[in-house]
Formats: C-alpha cells, structure tokens, sequence
C-alpha cells in the first residue's frame, strides 16, 4: 500500500504557483504522493488558476495519477502517481497561460520515460512572469544537455497575452533514465552574446528597434557587438493570434551559457524592450557567476536527482530559489543542499544528488 501524501504547505516561501508544480512534478518523478494546501496562498487571487490545473491534469495524464481537488479555484489537492509513461501527448491549457512553465513542470518526470515522449501544447509562449519559449530553447535546453538530458522543442506559432494560441512540440526521443551531476561554477571565456527579437502582428520595426536598442547598451557596456536575430511576418501571412513581441538574449561561454529576456506590452516603447533584457544580462554577467537568475531555480531539481554532487554560482539568489530547495529537502529528505549567499545577491550552492534512476531505483 502506498504511503499517506507528504503534506507541502502552498504558503511557504514565495508561495506562488511554482511550489505546486515542483510538488507535484517531484510526486510523479519519485512515486511519491503529495498532498499541496494553501495553493498560491500569498497571491491576490489564490487557488488553482487553469495555468496550473493543467499542468496537474498533464502530469496526471503522464503517470495515470489519481488526483482530488482539480478544479478551478481549489486551495489543496492530493495527487496519487503512477508510473511514468511513454508516448505522444496532446495538451491544451485553454488559456495564454505560460508553456514554458508547463514544461518546468514536466521534463523532470520525462527524463525517466521508458521510451520516446512527444508532446504538443498548446497556450502562451510570450507571458509575463514565465521564461520565454525562446529562453527554453536557447538557455535551459543546452543547460540540461550538461546532465545528460537531450530535447528537440519546435516553435511552431507564437501565442501572447491575452490571446494565447501559440504552438510547442516537444521531442525526447531518448529519455536518459538517470542524471548526470554538473559542475557551473567557473563559466570560462565569453564566446559570443546572440539573441532573437520577434514581432507578431505588429510593423517590422518593432523586431528591428527592440534588437537595435539591447544591441546598443551591449556595445556599450561590455564592448561586445551582439548578433541578433529578427522574427517578423508580413502583412496577410502572420499566422499568429498576437499581437505581440519580445526578444531572448543568451551569451554563450566555454562552460556555461546565460540568459535574459523582455517582453513588449502596449505602452511600452520597443527600445525600453531591447534595453531590458539588454541590462539584465549585463548585470548578471558582470557578477562573474556561471547561471543566470532564471536558470538558478531551475536546475536544483536536475542536480538533487542526479548521481553525484553538483554546484554552481548564481547571478542572484532569487526567492524563488530558496522555496524550490526547501521543498527538494522536504519531499528528498536525503539531498543536501548547501547556500553561500544572500537573498538577491550573488551566490554558490552544492546540491549532493540522490542518484534516482528510471524505475525508481536509487
């Protein structure tokens, strides 16, 4: 008989929607139940919003969980696991609720697939408080690549705030089953900073300020001439819902690659845009650090079920990193996890993994 659900207070921490999503990713990923309450407690409209009911029914889908209080509004849930699967998956989150977020909560479970994963998902690529799609593609994928984990992603249609509509698939045609450690400590020499700045439904020169002006503060600050890339649709054959727009720039170092990104809104001048995400990685460069802000709450996951130790020096120690490893040391009580820094400020941790590999086995 499977054990009672760990209990994971949805309050702690920054207490937003990610608790929920690691909590049950992580549920899926060990075969363990969990039990989520006070979901997104310290949000002004707490409880299961459709972003995230989603990414639990998806989960659940994937490992033919069982699952009580999935609806709209919900403040607990108790999500039962079971096996992994394989196969070709078809999602929908109804909104332009982030798929980049979505995914944050998937890969974990289907690094341990037993065979081939597709997934098509539909919702917003370009979201505010969410990774950009191209921040997965350019950033977070060649991330994981250093444990050993490989993901074909296709970006075949944008979808922006309100709208949504945007198109993902998603390839992992060979689930590595078990985790590689990683060492992002000393990042090396910069090779060269590239970036891709999109317009949808909207002027051309929407794409062409935005990439002008991140490449201007770029020039100026670092003394580095950025090659960055347009993305922009001609009247009559733009196939997205949009409008909308934003740029992803990543700077690429012998060991390690980095990321900022900015996204337009009505009211905000194209230049503001370019500057930034521009700023941003500025800043996060010149701390010397190997990770990037964003990337600093997604890798605890990787490294805590690897085999082996893992560490890194982060841009900035966001909050949303601190919850991620306090939740790893609740639901993987043997990880260790260990944090020289403070909070916002450049920092080194060592996360020593459990060595989880497909089946469970440790």
């Amino acid at each position: 008989m499977m054990a009672k659900p760990v209990v994971i207070d949805g309050s702690m921490g920054e207490g937003g929607g990610q608790i929920l999503r690691t909590a049950v990713a992580l549920s899926a990923v060990l075969g363990v139940p969990v039990r989520v309450i006070n979901i997104r407690a310290k949000r002004r409209n707490p409880g299961l919003r459709p972003q995230h009911l989603t990414a639990v029914r998806a989960l659940a889908q994937i490992t033919g969980a069982r699952v009580k209080g999935l609806e709209i509004g919900s403040r607990e849930i108790e999500f039962w696991p079971g096996p992994i699967r394989s196969g070709r998956f078809e999602i929908n989150i109804g909104t332009a609720g982030s798929i980049s977020l979505l995914l944050q909560a998937l890969l974990p479970a289907l690094a341990y697939a037993p065979g081939p994963v597709e997934l098509r998902i539909i919702g917003g690529t370009d979201v505010k408080m969410a990774p950009t799609i191209d921040y997965v593609r350019f950033v977070l994928r060649r991330l994981l690549e250093l444990f050993g984990y490989r993901i074909e992603i296709r970006l075949l249609r944008r979808g922006h705030y309100p709208r949504g509509g945007g198109i993902v698939e998603a390839r992992i045609p060979s689930p590595p089953g078990r985790l590689s450690a990683v060492r992002l400590v000393e990042r090396g020499r910069l090779h060269s900073i590239r970036g891709l700045s999109h317009a949808v439904r909207l002027p051309r020169h929407v794409a062409e300020r935005q990439a002008r002006a991140a490449a201007e503060v770029i020039r100026r600050e670092l003394g580095i001439n950025p090659a960055i890339d347009l993305e922009y649709y001609e009247p009559g054959r733009d196939p997205h819902l949009g409008p909308g727009s934003g740029i992803t720039l990543w700077a690429e170092f012998e060991g390690s690659i980095m990321g900022s990104d900015s996204l337009g809104e009505k009211g905000k001048r194209a230049e503001v845009v370019g500057r930034e995400a521009a700023a941003k990685l500025v800043e996060d460069i010149r701390t010397g650090a190997a990770v990037d802000r964003h990337a600093s709450d997604m890798l605890p996951v990787y490294m805590a079920l690897a085999r082996g130790t893992s560490e890194y020096t982060g841009a900035r120690l966001t909050m949303h990193a601190v919850t991620v490893m306090e939740l790893l040391k609740i639901m993987m009580p043997r990880v260790g996890i260990e944090v020289r820094g403070r909070l916002e400020e450049p920092f080194h941790a060592v996360v020593k993994g459990i060595g989880l590999e497909r089946g469970g086995r440790v």
